[in-house]
């Protein structure tokens, strides 16, 4: 791996931006890094941590002369975190972002950039329940794929300089329209995501009647729903409203599927259960066989938990 980029800027100093970080030093990817997150107490955790070669705590400081500036913010802010750093761009920078909806932050962060500059939003399908500048890593990324939005961008060589970052990140790249990438991420991880937040909710009330009995029997089923649950919520409500249309979508699809599933324990149908269930178990099958999961008993858990 070689160096990319002489100076990134990353804007916002979470688990997607300081994992970057980590990613970047570890395979000498940029010259520069520098850093800066709104909240002084992150900028003060930053700079304790060692987290970024210089943290600013003035954003256009921030992106000033920068190669590269990844805006690692929540999706409902992207567009005035645009805004504020549009002034101090240079001529020829790259901005790209890593907010998992893309049709909303390209609406909303497109129209503020200067035509000098090449905007490739992008989105790394990597990431823990865990959130902050303490929380990243550099394998985070590893054999995780990353979705690049091309088909807007005018300089192929900016698309292809963020695409050799990601990889030299332990990224596999995939590039994909924005519209389309809005539906396969409500499918994958935003409806997922609002169903288990859903399930953990209902549990609650269950706990209220049953004391703690929720939470002491909790085996593997509602203990991993709690795991992905336990997402930042600020990030997960941006993202619902920014995509309403394709998880609205997805989840009516999923209305669908659970009624006939009603209907089919209700009637006692045991051959559309069986059915049904191999069907879903052979995907199951198949992301393990992709390397996005193990197969390890217990989900590779160790024996404490």
């Amino acid at each position: 791996m070689s160096q990319v980029y002489d100076r990134v800027a990353l804007i916002g100093l979470g688990l997607i931006a300081s994992s970057m970080f980590w990613a970047i030093k570890r395979g000498g990817l940029a010259g520069e890094v520098v850093g800066y997150a709104r909240s002084q107490e992150t900028r003060d955790t930053a700079r304790r941590i060692g987290l970024c070669d210089r943290v600013e705590d003035d954003i256009q400081a921030a992106v000033k002369d920068a190669d590269l500036v990844v805006l690692c913010v929540p999706v409902g802010v992207m567009g005035a975190v645009a805004e504020q750093i549009a002034p101090a761009l240079k001529a020829g920078a790259t901005v790209t972002d890593v907010g998992s909806v893309k049709k909303n932050v390209i609406e909303a962060v497109a129209p503020h950039l200067p035509n000098s500059v090449h905007f490739v939003p992008g989105h790394p399908l990597a990431g823990t329940e865990h959130s902050g500048p303490e929380s990243g890593f550099a394998e985070l990324f590893d054999n995780r794929w990353c979705l690049l939005i091309t088909d807007q961008t005018a300089d192929r060589s900016a698309a292809d300089d963020l695409a050799r970052l990601w990889r030299g990140m332990g990224s596999n790249v995939e590039e994909m329209e924005a519209d389309h990438h809005d539906l396969v991420l409500a499918v994958t991880s935003h409806t997922p995501h609002l169903i288990a937040y859903t399930m953990v909710g209902v549990a609650d009330d269950l706990r209220r009647v049953s004391e703690s009995e929720v939470i002491k029997y909790s085996a593997s089923g509602f203990r991993d729903f709690t795991r992905i649950a336990a997402s930042d919520p600020t990030m997960w409500r941006d993202v619902f409203l920014s995509n309403k249309e394709a998880t609205l979508e997805i989840l009516g699809r999923f209305t669908e599927e659970l009624f006939a599933l009603q209907r089919a324990i209700r009637q006692g149908d045991g051959d559309h259960l069986h059915d049904y269930f191999t069907r879903t178990r052979a995907i199951r099958r198949g992301i393990v066989e992709a390397g996005q999961d193990t197969d390890a008993p217990d989900f590779g858990r160790g024996k404490a938990l």
